[in-house]
Formats: structure tokens, C-alpha cells, sequence
């Protein structure tokens, strides 16, 4: 979604994550997307620093400009702790050292949180989008669709932030389907 609000094209390659490229392990060892490789070289293979990479170039709305130590902050902590969490509910099957009740109930700790910061506003910092609004969004929706129901009714206004984030114009924009790139052919090339 970065790259969609600082209008910035790049050259789009779907991968298929049960059976990555070589190329993928040539520009990143860890294996993992997303990755971006900027025109001269560097490599950014974390999504987060994709997201500054892309704010720096033009932050048209100032998503990074107020509380960014906040921001950092909730970012870290959802990547740290929320993230393991919600890995093993999704994933519950695999996990089991634990409970599918055990899971849910680690990653409602954390949706109580954030649901209780929006019950008295739009979007995390206040009334307007910020990076940590679009940094949280894919955690906090895959999370949701484990059990929508259970979501929903439990943390309403979370449930509100995240249908109105699914349905803002940006993300609607960047939900292209693409086809499976391979090493003989060119991405997609994506333009705002």
C-alpha cells in the first residue's frame, strides 16, 4: 500500500511462496517477501522498511509525520509479539504445544488493546491515517478472518477500523491479482 500512496511504480513479481525463485534467495537470503530492489541495487527486504523507503520518497498525506516514536512503537510491538501470536492461531494445527482457546487467547490481548484506542477515534493516531494504521492493517485482517464472527463481535470497533481500511480506495487499488512470475519472464509493471 506504500508504494500506491507515495505513487511510486515498480515492476511487480508474484511469487509462489512453496516454490520460490532462485533470484528470490539471490536478493535476499532470507527467502521472504516482500522484497524491493531499488534502482541502484539496494535491497529492502523488510516490510516495514519498505514502508519508510516509500514515506521518504513522498508522504503526501504525512502518514510518518506526528508521534512517530509512538508509531514505531505499536509497529514493533505487533511485529515482536502479535505477529508469534497470531502465526500459531492461524496456524493452531501446527502448533500444538498449545490450544486453538490458548491462541485466540493471546491475540485477544492484543486486539482489546487496539480495539480500546479506537473506541474514541477513527484510526490509531486520531482522525486521520498514519503508517501504523497501514503497518497493522494485514496482521489485524488476518487475524479477523480466522474466525470473522468471533472478531466482530468481540471487538467492534476494531472490526469498524478494519472494514473501513478495506474499503478505502488505496487498498481497493492495490488488490490486483497478478500471475505467477517465473525467471524467464518480466514482471508487471505497476504505475499509480
Amino acid at each position: 500500500m506504500a508504494l500506491a500512496y507515495s505513487k511510486i511504480s515498480y515492476e511487480h513479481r508474484e511469487i509462489l511462496l512453496k516454490d520460490r525463485p532462485k533470484s528470490l534467495y539471490e536478493l535476499s537470503k532470507k527467502g521472504t517477501v516482500p522484497v524491493l530492489q531499488l534502482t541502484d541495487g539496494t535491497v529492502i527486504d523488510e516490510s516495514i522498511d519498505i514502508m519508510k523507503w516509500c514515506i521518504q520518497q513522498n508522504d503526501l498525506n504525512g502518514w510518518y509525520k506526528d508521534e512517530c516514536s509512538i508509531q514505531d512503537n505499536m509497529i514493533k510491538n505487533n511485529d515482536n509479539e502479535f505477529k508469534y501470536w497470531l502465526d500459531r492461531y492461524k496456524y493452531h494445527v501446527r502448533y500444538e504445544e498449545n490450544s486453538y482457546e490458548a491462541y485466540q487467547k493471546n491475540v485477544k490481548f492484543f486486539f482489546n488493546q487496539y480495539n480500546l484506542i479506537l473506541k474514541e477515534q477513527s484510526f490509531f493516531l486520531g482522525d486521520k491515517i498514519s503508517l501504523v494504521d497501514i503497518a497493522l492493517m494485514p496482521f489485524v485482517r488476518q487475524g479477523a478472518h480466522v474466525d470473522l464472527n468471533w472478531f466482530s463481535e468481540n471487538f467492534p470497533s476494531l472490526f469498524k477500523w478494519l472494514e473501513n481500511l478495506k474499503a478505502h480506495s488505496l487498498f481497493v487499488s492495490i488488490m490486483t491479482k497478478f500471475e505467477t512470475w517465473n525467471e524467464n519472464s518480466k514482471g508487471h509493471i505497476v504505475t499509480w
